[in-house]
């Protein structure tokens, strides 16, 4: 898990706790439709923000036997949780309390403390909407991807979720004070309700796309094909090695992934490098039968097997250097 990502959860945490109760009060105060769907919309945020931070919680948690991988995959649930409270909660809700306003639309009362409330509240999600865009921008450059790219298919469900849900809250901000000046220019509540819709029609796109991307995340989904093939080159360009099959590399969480692939090994270089460690004069000199000779074999073997774990061990070193989320690599031989 970036730790950008973990600080942008917990930075739009404390940005729509604020802005939540502020947006209560302006609802409270003007009895408008549109703030009180972004104070349901801010309120959902907290929710499902904390949902994402429970998820954070639970996938650092140490593997046991139950499961050997860890518990990294625990984050792609939270989120996909968090996804669908946005759904029900933000959009729905919103949806509910704007289709009733517009069946029964009120004037719009004095507008001013909403007004000022929106302005800050935009300030305050501005602010949270760049400290996730910052932490995502970051971990796109770190696993090689454009922007947009990894929004949607990066591997990291948390900081993406908050710059969506940042987005849509920055938006909302938006419609609803559109909504809220033709609705006091008019003097017809119905812009008012207007806003409501259209801000829990935008909550319910972005919710489905999470929902999506999350749904995805869990199915065990595979490595980037740039970044597998940049592993299945190292493993191949290696002078030990004379073909790479069953390549299975997969996603375990926002910043790992395992690596599985069965690597027909060349024995003759293998065996050769073994021999480097052996004096050969001193072996011929001291073998006279047999029985010496296949006793010497036999250590020749292991020693082989040996030296087998150590190149194996080497071109892992050489993987992680290219990928350090790798947590898990299997290099199997190939018996062929």
């Amino acid at each position: 898990m970036s730790s950008g990502s973990t600080k942008a959860v917990y930075s739009a945490i404390a940005a729509n706790s604020v802005v939540a109760v502020a947006k209560f009060g302006a609802f409270l105060f003007t009895g408008s439709g549109a703030m009180l769907s972004e104070a349901i919309h801010s309120l959902a945020d907290v929710g499902n923000q904390s949902l994402l931070a429970v998820g954070i919680h639970r996938s650092q948690a140490a593997a046991d036997e139950e499961h050997p991988y860890g518990y990294e995959r625990a984050q792609f649930a939270w989120a996909l949780v968090s996804a669908v409270g946005i759904f029900f909660l933000g959009c729905g809700v919103t949806l509910a309390h704007g289709i009733h306003s517009a069946l029964h639309p009120e004037p719009p009362g004095e507008l001013g403390v909403a007004f000022v409330i929106l302005a800050l509240s935009g300030i305050v999600e501005g602010w949270s909407y760049w400290v996730a865009h910052k932490a995502v921008r970051q971990s796109a450059q770190e696993a090689n991807m454009g922007f947009m790219d990894y929004v949607r298919d990066g591997p990291d469900p948390m900081g993406v979720a908050v710059l969506i849900e940042d987005s849509a809250a920055v938006l909302g901000i938006v419609i609803a004070a559109v909504a809220l000046l033709v609705a006091d220019l008019t003097g017809n509540g119905i812009y008012d309700a207007i806003g409501s819709i259209f801000v829990g029609l935008l909550l319910g796109v972005l919710a489905l796309f999470l929902v999506r991307k999350n749904k995805k995340l869990l199915m065990d989904r595979a490595m980037e094909p740039a970044a597998q093939k940049a592993l299945v080159d190292i493993i191949a360009g290696d002078p030990t090695v004379e073909g790479v099959d069953d390549v299975k590399a997969t996603i375990l969480g926002a910043s790992t992934a395992r690596f599985k692939a069965e690597v027909n090994f060349d024995g003759r270089e293998v065996a050769s490098r073994a021999l480097e460690h052996i004096d050969l004069d001193e072996a011929w000199c001291r073998i006279n039968s047999r029985q010496e000779l296949e006793g010497w074999l036999v250590e020749f073997g292991e020693m082989v097997l040996n030296q087998l774990d150590v190149e194996e061990q080497r071109i892992e070193d050489n993987m992680r250097a290219a990928q350090p989320g790798l947590k898990h690599i299997d290099l199997e031989a190939d018996e062929d």
